[in-house]
């Protein structure tokens, strides 16, 4: 079989022709007996806590529709049945129904058990409310806005403002706070708050913006402290800008983590006179964003590897998410402390369409798998529940090919539940609607894309019989037409690894980043797999929270099992962006990829948008 894997923050992209049965086979089998796993702790059956929510759904129904359960290994069904309104009868669980298999091949994942946690609760949430939702009203009320805003806001008497943001956020958005520091202090602070998790006291802060205009105690003067919090690791390590004694040369998305002029003397032009009147002993003026009394326009905004502040215009801040922190995370935004609010707007949030009155509904549908037919290539995408717009996009564009609409390639994005019910409900009504999503049994912690990956391998050999299989991401533009004539070309029936491959990468070693084990930028190849292959030995586990360091030691630990694996290298394969001609293109924002497509209907040429 053949799977690629195109990994989107680490620049590697690789394709492989193995048996990924025989990867999970090799997982299981060789998995250290350490006690029972965190599936295990949950429930000895991964589908019991589905069996038992839905008894306690029908319970609740006072209609007391019937609910039908399918067993593990029910067959797939090959199209979308926008009329089911049974969550266990469709198809989009032909992946979950296999997963309890790796229950013993959890460990050395970080927030395993968060995010089944999550999964569990979500999945009991979405099957009442499915259940009970019977008017179109009640779908309409349900839809994820594309903005909120607060104008004439001001905060109530208890000196807190929040703003829900109901559907979570991604990359493009951004929420703008316009008010004035007060004069009494002037510190305020901006929090992005996410979802309590199960069993927990107290809400993660995926960003705490702490501006100190006064009292700062160790600088004395003006300072950002940023910094992140959650329940069972507590507060980070402070982002401080300006910072004399750190270390930021690290870059965020390209950006300074703090802008170097932030805190330096201010260059002013002032004439002969202005220079004769000031006095001796003024001090030079330093630059700082904020001050008492003035208004402020700030703006945070989502990116790939953190979240920036804009000041006025001018970038100020970039700060790194942190490890099991990220932006699909955020549920309120909060504004307190001496800080007089004057509007607040949340904007470029995740909004899915409007199924009623898309005039192309029935060519984005997905194409039946041919019965009795084996399929040539399977693409595994990841995706994030609130990432609507990017799966339009995929399916307006490349999956338009031929060979998909045709059925010789398949599609499916491969995703994990959200902790958000009006998120879970919007994907529920997308998967029945287009029949290309496959929902995962957990939440979507990026630490957790190895699990993803083998959730491809299992539906590649179980739903569907794939000669190849491909991994990718809900930004990549993907010319299917050239991927699938390349690998066809190379003629190679068995232990193919196929690809952009580079050796040159190393670790990335900050604990609390969520590429830690890494870095960034780079493309990570075979060749270097054996650090990884000692360290985890070290930590008695095949599992690793990096997918293709994962798979890199599991392709190493069977070719020493005596599997034959041939390399082959594609130049035309851009892990860093976009060039014309390449074959694969990531980073795309939507736009890009409608202009990608645009332009290679008109001229057969792969041309870039961005």
């Amino acid at each position: 079989m053949i799977a690629m894997w195109v990994t989107k923050r680490l620049g590697i992209t690789v394709l492989i022709v193995l048996f990924p049965l025989l990867i999970v086979h090799h997982l299981i089998v060789n998995s250290p007996v350490s006690g029972p796993s965190r599936y295990e702790v949950i429930h000895s059956n991964l589908l019991g806590w589905l069996s038992d929510s839905l008894g306690n759904s029908v319970a609740q129904n006072p209609d007391n529709t019937p609910v039908e359960v399918i067993p593990a290994d029910a067959s797939a069904s090959n199209s979308s049945d926008s009329g089911n309104s049974s969550l266990e009868g469709f198809q989009w669980l032909n992946t979950w129904n296999h997963m309890k298999q790796l229950t013993n091949i959890s460990d050395g994942l970080p927030h395993a058990n968060e995010a089944i946690d999550n999964a569990r609760t979500a999945w009991e949430n979405l099957t009442i409310s499915v259940h009970n939702s019977t008017s179109k009203q009640n779908e309409k009320e349900r839809q994820c806005p594309y903005s909120i805003r607060r104008m004439n806001a001001s905060k109530p008497d208890t000196g807190d403002f929040t703003i829900d943001i109901p559907c979570g956020l991604i990359v493009g958005s951004s929420v703008t706070i316009i008010g004035t520091p007060g004069s009494l202090s002037g510190n305020f602070r901006i929090d992005l708050v996410g979802t309590e998790l199960p069993g927990g006291s107290e809400k993660p802060i995926v960003l705490r913006y702490d501006v100190r205009l006064t009292s700062d105690e160790l600088t004395g003067g003006p300072v950002i402290v940023q910094n992140a919090f959650t329940e069972s690791n507590g507060w980070g390590y402070e982002d401080r800008c300006p910072c004399s004694n750190c270390n930021n040369a690290t870059q965020v998305d390209d950006l300074e983590r703090c802008n170097s002029m932030v805190g330096r003397e201010e260059k002013r032009a002032i004439n002969s006179k202005q220079h004769l009147n000031a006095k001796k002993d003024e001090h030079p003026s330093t630059y700082f964003p904020f001050k008492q009394g003035h208004l402020a326009i700030s703006t945070l905004r989502v990116g790939l590897e953190g979240i920036h502040m804009t000041v006025d215009g001018k970038h100020v801040t970039s700060f790194p998410y942190k490890a099991g922190l990220e932006a699909w995370f955020v549920t309120e935004v909060g504004v307190s402390g001496d800080f007089k609010l004057v509007s607040a707007i949340a904007s470029g949030l995740p909004t899915s369409e409007d199924l009623e009155n898309s005039f192309d509904l029935a060519m984005l549908k997905s194409s039946p798998i041919p019965e009795g037919k084996d399929v040539d290539l399977l693409i595994g995408i990841f995706s994030t529940a609130n990432n609507f717009k990017r799966r339009m996009a995929i399916r307006r564009t490349w999956m338009q090919y031929d060979a998909v609409r045709e059925g010789a390639v398949v599609v499916r994005f491969f995703v994990g539940l959200h902790t958000n019910l009006i998120v879970n409900k919007e994907l529920w009504s997308e998967a029945r609607t287009y029949g290309d999503i496959q929902v995962l049994p957990f939440s979507d912690y990026y630490s957790l894309i190895t699990w993803k990956t083998l959730a491809i391998c299992i539906y590649g050999t179980g739903a569907v019989s794939a000669k190849y299989l491909m991994k990718t991401d809900d930004d990549a533009f993907v010319r299917v037409d050239e991927i699938h004539s390349s690998v066809k070309q190379l003629n190679v029936n068995h232990g193919l690894l196929y690809g952009r491959i580079n050796s040159d990468s190393g670790p990335h070693r900050n604990p609390e980043s969520k590429w830690n084990g890494l870095k960034r930028n780079t493309h990570h190849g075979h060749t270097d797999q054996d650090m990884w292959y000692h360290k985890t030995l070290q930590r008695k586990s095949t599992m690793f929270k990096l997918e293709d360091v994962a798979m890199g030691i599991w392709i190493d630990e069977m070719k020493k099992g005596g599997l034959p694996v041939q390399y082959k290298t594609d130049e035309r394969i851009n892990s860093d962006g976009c060039n014309d001609g390449c074959i694969v293109a990531h980073y795309q924002e939507p736009r890009h990829m409608l202009c990608m497509w645009e332009k290679l209907l008109r001229t057969n040429q792969a041309t870039c948008c961005n």
